[in-house]
């Protein structure tokens, strides 16, 4: 499932390319993806021009002129591809968005995931992202902002972490390699924690995401242009790596089970 870093990286992509584009036609297969009837959707969206597109966690944000968003969410995987007049498009896709250029993109779903029109008023009864918390990308993630964050709290840290209300981004695949780096396991209670380990693990939070940003994202996903990125196997430091040598001290990397996910731990360098 594409997290922080990919939508990241497809998100600034989407920015440069479609800025100031005005929407000429819309073509929607899978009303189940919308929030609203397909011709409603057509109806506000048609002939208004991209402002900006940014991404928040595991949303693109893309502001139209008409104070309306369109919310986008790849699910457990979509690609979203752009393309070019007279470029041949991909044998399948759910939606398909052309502009006055003729340039546009599609987006095909793997499984489920979705396109949400919302007027900007509204944007905080949005069901589904009104209450995403900060991304770890924005500039207001400082370790200040992330300490009042934890204060207080009970919670194990992994679910924490992953919790999008708490910050918006993190997912399965980065958490593995953020908890090895600040050294904690992830059924350790926030309460216990220290200020060094909290800075450590903002620390570990960004230089985690940052890196994979820096390589396109993962080996498996696709950016805006079709490009697969760089962040392969080889990058994580112990997810995914049962029974490999810990990084650190050459103990066995262990996968152990937590709530409802897995995790990967160096037994030694993780203590609980």
């Amino acid at each position: 499932m594409p997290e922080l870093p990919e939508i990241t990286v497809v998100a600034r992509q989407m920015n440069e390319e479609i800025t100031g584009k005005r929407i000429e036609t819309i073509e929607a297969k899978q009303p189940k993806n919308l929030n609203m009837p397909i011709s409603e959707f057509i109806r506000i969206a048609k002939g208004k021009t991209v402002e900006s597109v940014v991404s928040r966690g595991k949303w693109i944000f893309i502001r139209l002129t008409n104070e309306h968003y369109m919310l986008v969410n790849r699910g457990m995987n979509a690609d979203i591809l752009y393309f070019t007049p007279n470029q041949r498009l991909p044998s399948k896709y759910q939606f398909k968005l052309t502009f006055h250029d003729k340039t546009g993109f599609t987006i095909q779903f793997q499984w489920f995931g979705y396109i949400h029109l919302v007027a900007e008023e509204k944007l905080a009864e949005h069901k589904l992202t009104g209450k995403l918390g900060i991304s770890p990308t924005n500039r207001t993630f400082t370790l200040e902002h992330f300490e009042k964050l934890l204060a207080n709290k009970k919670a194990r840290i992994k679910n924490f972490l992953l919790n999008q209300k708490n910050i918006a981004g993190i997912g399965n695949v980065y958490i593995q390699d953020i908890l090895f780096r600040a050294k904690l396991h992830p059924n350790r209670k926030i309460s216990t924690l220290s200020e060094r380990e909290v800075s450590d693990l903002y620390n570990a939070i960004l230089s985690t995401l940052n890196h994979s940003i820096q390589l396109g994202g993962l080996a498996y996903e696709k950016d805006f242009y079709g490009q697969k990125g760089e962040f392969a196997g080889s990058e994580f430091l112990v997810g995914y790596k049962t029974g490999a040598p810990c990084p650190n001290c050459n103990t066995k990397i262990e996968k152990i089970k937590t709530g409802s996910t897995s995790s990967y731990i160096c037994p030694k360098c993780q203590p609980l």
